[in-house]
């Protein structure tokens, strides 16, 4: 059982951790120098955001909203930060923090855009081709979302094992893994050290892969409430019902967390646990040293904050 109340957020990015705190976002990474570099982007409270994000259902996709803008402007910092850079003089170095202040919003909009872009794909396509596939096999619709179930799962795989042989992803999903051994550290209330850290698993209930499997299932239980004539209109209906996907999957993911501790319930939440061991990695010592540097700082700034 966890001894620490509060609840913790992070993601992994190119050669470094960003983890959500209460008051602050903290990004590190390892820079080619070996020095560990910090992005601290304080959180700005919006009275109708914060409104949205304690009704039921909609406080998911307002959380996916959130999340792809914020995982966007840490990603964009962690790959500046991990790039070959000229030396600047003093007038140069002022015009850069300018020009990336500018870029924020920039970045933050353009993470969203992918994550739709992204969701619309992996929505559209799947439906696609079981209907050109297996369409005019036989009429039961359920059957035909199951099938398109399991081709959308089979993609996702595919595609997540194939990015995971490149060297670059294979280190972001190592992060990913020191992400997750952090949080799990924090929340057994013990030292964040490397040793204790290590002990832990990569795989944990409230990860966003978790959130992936359950839009596919939970999107396969949603579909069957809806009949369609032809491919076209079920292609529509698929776009309509995403946001009702989205904020049900939620929902699912926040109950499976609560329930991880009950012996029976917590099966509910080993199909994200699988699609983690493709997305998650063993870290080395150094990796989880940059998690652990970066879920202090955040701490750090909290406590501060609060004071």
């Amino acid at each position: 059982m966890s001894q620490n109340n509060a609840v913790y957020g992070g993601q992994a990015v190119i050669e470094g951790v960003m983890f959500a705190g209460q008051k602050v976002n903290v990004t590190a990474v390892r820079a080619k120098d070996g020095s560990i570099q910090y992005l601290e982007v304080p959180k700005k409270e919006i009275q109708w955001v914060n409104t949205l994000k304690k009704i039921p259902f909609l406080r998911g996709i307002v959380a996916i909203v959130e999340s792809s803008a914020k995982g966007a402007t840490h990603m964009n910092f962690a790959m500046e930060s991990f790039a070959d850079e000229e030396p600047k003089d003093e007038k140069e170095e002022k015009k850069g923090i300018m020009s990336s202040l500018s870029m924020i919003l920039g970045v933050a909009v353009v993470g969203v855009l992918s994550f739709l872009f992204g969701k619309f794909v992996m929505t559209l396509v799947p439906a696609a081709i079981e209907g050109f596939i297996f369409g005019k096999m036989f009429e039961n619709q359920i059957g035909h979302n199951l099938i398109e179930g399991v081709i959308k799962i089979a993609l996702l795989i595919g595609y997540i094992y194939a990015i995971s042989l490149t060297p670059m992803v294979k280190r972001l999903f190592q992060y990913h893994g020191a992400e997750h051994k952090v949080i799990s550290a924090y929340e057994a209330g013990l030292e964040l050290t490397v040793q204790n850290v290590q002990k832990f698993s990569t795989l944990h209930y409230r990860c966003g892969s978790s959130f992936i499997v359950f839009t596919v299932i939970i999107g396969v239980i949603i579909y069957s409430f809806f009949s369609y004539d032809g491919l076209v209109e079920r292609l529509i209906q698929r776009i309509v019902l995403i946001p009702v996907v989205l904020g049900v999957s939620y929902e699912v993911l926040r109950v499976t967390n609560s329930m991880r501790e009950i012996p029976v319930l917590r099966l509910l939440g080993y199909p994200g646990l699988w699609m983690q061991k493709l997305t998650t990695k063993e870290p080395t010592d150094d990796q989880v040293e940059v998690s652990i540097a970066s879920f202090n700082r955040m701490r750090e700034i909290d406590k501060q904050t609060v004071l």
